[in-house]
């Protein structure tokens, strides 16, 4: 049986950026798992209501593979979401193919995943600064940066960012699809 890839949603989560994402992960019959902080739906920036599939305390780690993470409005409003953190921990194990985009690398960052990793982020350099918990040495202002099993995006590479993660994953998959 195929590994799935860990869709972890939050409260204003953004959608756009996880569209090329989760668009490849189809083409490449990928199988994903939504999971949330608990079972109640919960709201994208734009409007969208997503009801999980599992919650953090009941997903099974050794189905994944791999973990997706989306941006949001208020990465800062997470920050007392030790379940999320926690979450992270578990199932990033150097084999799990790991991509973040936007502000979620501070996730990354606060769960000590992006230690000594090349890494870009979606968030202001005052933001940074004032979080306490990036590596300031290993920052790129690439828009997608790969450094072993972690990729980080800006927002705005949501496409090369999907692209990326479906190379990492070996899925077949057209890129002429996500041309502009």
């Amino acid at each position: 049986m195929m590994k799935k890839t860990a869709v972890l949603l939050y409260p204003q989560f953004s959608e756009y950026e996880l569209s090329v994402a989760l668009s490849i992960l189809m083409q490449g019959n990928k199988p994903i798992v939504t999971i949330g902080v608990n079972n109640q739906p919960i709201k994208g920036e734009s409007g969208l209501s997503v009801v999980t599939d599992t919650t953090v305390d009941d997903v099974n780690f050794n189905e994944i593979d791999s973990l997706l993470l989306t941006g949001c409005m208020d990465i800062f409003s997470l920050t007392n979401e030790d379940k999320i953190i926690n979450f992270i921990r578990k199932v990033a194990k150097e084999e799990t193919i790991i991509a973040s985009i936007s502000s979620s690398p501070f996730l990354l960052a606060k769960a000590g995943i992006l230690k000594g990793k090349k890494y870009t982020v979606g968030m202001t350099p005052e933001n940074m600064e004032s979080s306490g918990i990036f590596e300031k040495e290993n920052y790129s202002d690439e828009l997608v940066v790969k450094d072993g099993n972690v990729i980080t995006a800006r927002g705005r590479g949501f496409i090369k960012f999907g692209k990326y993660f479906g190379n990492a994953l070996k899925l077949e998959f057209n890129e002429r699809w996500y041309q502009e």
